[in-house]
């Protein structure tokens, strides 16, 4: 019977379990444990003593529970019969997942039923090292990552259908925006998939959706994916004529502003005001006037511009001398034994006025009372 000295782990990190090839240890044998590792020890099928990181020196001290089944003599060299396995702790990452088969669902938006796959990566690091023993590992010599996968596929590939409808169903997400919610769902699907593989001694560190397989080329999808563009194409159009809208109007009133802004810069470099050019509107509907051909209805027009002030005087004047061309203005009084006229003489011009005159005819002034 071969006699082991030295028990060492010479897996690799892509293995979650790992058994010793060798059956017989001496009581005086080595047991080397590495960082991120256990060892256990198994007899007859029954798991008992686990050791951490470290060296071991395998006697009756360091197995008491082997002690209690097998009389082991303290201090000899007697070989024993028992396994040892050793576990990997580590987190295994970049664990590959997918449906194999598209999830059936009711669409949230547009009460259709639809079809959608999805895959991702998941990392996995062992959390109770006996339960996985005795739960799953049982007789295999080796546990990888493809046959700890391949135990947990059909388990995977139910738990996720389930999951993932549900959690679209009440969250409204539908099949044209689910890649938004990617980050959500990984974190949904992670805390709901925890307890299932914490009752085999893993740990779910994490769990990532990293993409979906949409029914392309199914008629039913891709009629309501027609009908989503075109209605997603329709709110796009009216938000931007409602932009341009608002763009227009703020324009519009720029401009507004800018001509007021003008118009009063103007005025102000030709040294009139508001109301002046106001004095200035009401003469020139006054010229364009039929009924201003007798001097009366002059006089009253006349009299509306009196606010205006002289600086309309000689305005008024052409605007009399075109109007009435034939009105000629009395002619200046001749030289007689008074030498003055019945209404007196215009204080601007010296013209005669008669007595029922308010205005000079000829320049507009005010007569002097």
């Amino acid at each position: 019977m071969a006699v082991i000295n030295v028990i060492k782990y010479e897996g690799d990190n892509r293995t979650f379990i790992w058994k010793h090839p060798a059956e017989d240890f001496n009581t005086l044998s080595q047991l080397i444990v590495h960082e991120s590792q256990q060892a256990l020890f198994f007899l007859n099928g029954h798991a008992l003593d686990l050791f951490g990181p470290g060296r071991h020196t395998l006697d009756t001290q360091n197995l008491p529970l082997l002690n209690k089944l097998v009389n082991l003599p303290s201090g000899g060299t007697s070989a024993f019969h028992c396994e040892v396995y050793f576990i990997n702790l580590t987190e295994q990452m970049g664990i590959r997942w997918g449906t194999d088969t598209k999830v059936q669902y009711m669409d949230p938006l547009y009460h259709f039923p639809l079809s959608l796959g999805a895959n991702g990566e998941l990392s996995l690091k062992v959390q109770d090292a006996r339960r996985l023993l005795v739960h799953l590992v049982g007789t295999e010599k080796v546990l990888e990552q493809a046959q700890l996968m391949q135990f947990f596929r059909a388990f995977l590939q139910m738990r996720i259908k389930t999951y993932l409808a549900q959690l679209m169903q009440q969250k409204d997400m539908h099949i044209f925006t689910v890649d938004q919610h990617l980050t959500e769902l990984s974190s949904a699907l992670h805390k709901l998939l925890r307890p299932d593989f914490l009752d085999y001694g893993l740990s779910l560190e994490r769990f990532l959706v990293s993409g979906t397989v949409k029914p392309e080329g199914d008629a039913a999808y891709e009629k309501l994916k027609e009908l989503y563009l075109r209605q997603y194409a329709d709110i796009q159009d009216a938000r931007i004529r409602q932009q341009v809208g608002i763009i227009e109007q703020e324009t519009s009133s720029q401009k507004m502003v800018l001509a007021a802004h003008g118009l009063a810069q103007k005025r102000s470099i030709e040294g009139y005001t508001y109301q002046q050019e106001r004095g200035f509107d009401v003469a020139g509907k006054l010229a364009g006037n039929e009924g201003v051909g007798n001097f009366s209805n002059l006089g009253i027009g006349l009299g509306l511009m009196s606010g205006v002030g002289n600086s309309l005087g000689s305005t008024v004047n052409g605007i009399v001398n075109q109007t009435m061309p034939t009105a000629q203005p009395p002619a200046p009084p001749q030289a007689g034994a008074s030498g003055a006229a019945p209404g007196g003489f215009c204080p601007a011009c010296g013209t005669a006025l008669q007595a029922s005159w308010q205005f000079c005819p000829r320049c507009g002034q005010k007569k002097e009372q």
